[in-house]
């Protein structure tokens, strides 16, 4: 059974939190860079927020785009992952609630704006940062932020469960 589950691959599993947290961060940081360098946070707000009704849309241009590029820079190097993926993944739910529910998962051709499917990615891998941490390599890990905390073995696989077999805490036989 081994084969069909790719046991093989659970020692690489350590990774997964660096990988998300690497790859959200660049898109991250690549959205921000694009919104300063090509149309400027106070075009995005005036063009685009306007648009969908957003209240003091400037500031929240310039909001969004800082956040994008400081928010990626950090899960990137990892400081603050988990706190940075919460409050992105919650502006992610609003703008896909506010703006792509009409849109669908897949817009149509020639709809103004891509699907929800990005954002609804994006906010998987984020909810994943969340829930799983930085991963290791992280400046959450060596500030003491994060711990690395071992996930318990399968029941089955060196542990007893029920009446008698080894104590947790001391490690010592139980009768």
């Amino acid at each position: 059974m081994n084969v069909l589950a790719l046991s093989p691959l659970q020692r690489l599993s350590a990774a997964a939190p660096v990988v998300l947290r690497l790859v959200l961060g660049v898109i991250m940081t690549a959205h921000g860079w694009q919104k300063l360098t090509q149309m400027g946070p106070a075009n995005f707000g005036n063009q685009m927020l306007a648009g969908l009704g957003i209240p003091a849309p400037v500031f929240f241009g310039y909001a969004l785009t800082f956040f994008e590029l400081i928010g990626g820079v950090l899960l990137v190097i990892g400081l603050l992952s988990r706190l940075t993926a919460l409050v992105w993944a919650l502006v992610l739910v609003v703008a896909t609630v506010l703006v792509k529910v009409d849109l669908g998962l897949l817009a149509p051709a020639g709809a103004p704006l891509p699907g929800a499917e990005l954002d609804l990615a994006l906010i998987a891998g984020l909810v994943g940062v969340v829930l799983l941490g930085p991963g290791r390599p992280s400046v959450d890990h060596a500030l003491g932020l994060e711990s690395t905390v071992p996930v318990a073995a399968p029941a089955g696989r060196g542990q007893q469960r029920g009446g008698a077999g080894r104590s947790e805490r001391s490690g010592t036989a139980v009768s």
